[in-house]
């Protein structure tokens, strides 16, 4: 299966094309729970931790999590222990895994992201030698869906000029592989990849979460501690799908780009893998449905196999077939 399945991002070589969606999976977490063969044997072909900013965040004010029909809300805010903590208390264990990382970070304003990148290429390059050394282990992630406090509150994402000063800014300080994790709630995808690729950007994660709100059916007042939240789930699937397939369609299709696209948004089946490859992602992330199988990903790369098998296809031939 392994042969089969076996696909590249960029300079990383992945045993298959499921992954993780960032802040989905704490590994570390799950060792403790179940035992560190986990972490010997990861269910996924490469890790993203959860996002990390410069200093330490405490997240949103409870509620922060509210289940939907087909999803759920989360405004749980990014909280973690900071870059410092996690450079010196994780990032070890997370390159010892024997798979690829991929870090993820954000800012609340632009210099940030070129620190956090700095910061990061720093440390990576104590543990494991010059940049030529890592370049297929490590990659480095953008979130770009925090709000921008230079602006107002605006997401990075959102604005043209915004993003490219981000990725520029990044790019300086990063000498990996770079991906850029948009965010949908914009009024054209196309025109956000195509700044983010401009910028610098080596692949593209589309999509994270969609703006939602929901109220408390008592009070008739917002439900969520941070007011709004971040839609994820099956009820994102359709939208994830377009964005994947418009952006693939521009980017690959009519400009020959040749870039590499992570897809996600709802994906539960082996149905929803193959959607999201025929419509141009070459790799798949796993979000929401890893709260309730950790071990998701695994099986639904045991399930794409049988699919392969089953339709006589290659991998490659999947990617991108809907166009």
């Amino acid at each position: 299966m392994r042969s089969m399945l076996q696909c590249e991002l960029g300079p990383l070589v992945l045993e298959h094309p499921l992954i993780n969606a960032s802040g989905t999976l704490d590994l570390l977490e799950l060792a403790e729970a179940v035992g560190n063969h986990v972490l010997s044997d990861p269910p996924l072909a490469a890790y993203v931790p959860k996002t990390v900013t410069l200093e330490a965040r405490a997240g949103n004010i409870p509620p922060r999590i509210a289940e939907q029909p087909a999803g759920m809300l989360n405004s749980v805010g990014l909280p973690n222990e900071g870059i410092h903590e996690f450079l010196h208390s994780k990032l070890p264990a997370f390159m010892a895994l024997g798979l690829p990382l991929i870090v993820n970070v954000a800012g609340f304003q632009v210099e940030e992201y070129r620190t956090l990148a700095g910061r990061v290429a720093q440390e990576v390059t104590l543990l494991a030698g010059p940049p030529p050394a890592w370049r297929s282990r490590v990659a480095l992630e953008l979130n770009v869906s925090c709000p921008n406090v230079e602006r107002g509150g605006m997401a990075f994402g959102c604005a043209r000029d915004s993003l490219t000063r981000v990725i520029c800014g990044a790019r300086e300080a990063w000498p990996g592989f770079l991906i850029v994790k948009l965010t949908p709630n914009v009024t054209d995808i196309v025109e956000m990849a195509t700044a983010a690729v401009d910028a610098g950007a080596d692949a593209l994660a589309l999509v994270n979460t969609f703006k939602g709100l929901t109220l408390d059916p008592t009070s008739l007042r917002p439900l969520l501690g941070g007011v709004t939240g971040g839609l994820s789930g099956p009820a994102v699937k359709p939208l994830a799908l377009r964005c994947v397939y418009e952006v693939h369609a521009a980017l690959n299709v009519g400009a020959g780009r040749g870039v590499p696209l992570i897809g996600m948004g709802g994906v539960t089946e082996v149905q929803d893998v193959l959607d999201l490859l025929a419509c141009g992602a070459s790799v798949v992330a796993v979000g929401a449905g890893l709260f309730r199988d950790p071990w998701l990903a695994a099986k639904l790369a045991g399930g794409l196999a049988e699919e392969l098998l089953a339709r006589g296809v290659g991998l490659t031939d999947l990617v991108g077939c809907a166009h």
